[in-house]
């Protein structure tokens, strides 16, 4: 399993913030989840949770782009 495929990101005004690398797609779904609970609330927040074993493709991002 690659320890390094599904990639956390949460940047502000664009600009990266913290960052995090999970080998498992539970795991990492329940840190998103975590993440906007805990960080969502920024002034101009992004997280965004990309599977790079797939070329980068989000698999989720808050907020959600038809806000």
């Amino acid at each position: 399993m690659d320890n390094q495929r599904y990639h956390l990101t949460l940047s502000s005004y664009g600009r990266p913030v913290m960052h995090g690398w999970w080998p498992d797609l539970k795991t990492v779904e329940r840190k998103f989840a975590a993440w906007v609970g805990e960080r969502g609330s920024r002034k101009g927040a992004r997280i965004t949770l990309t599977d790079e074993a797939d070329g980068g493709r989000v698999l989720k991002a808050w907020p959600d782009e038809d806000r």
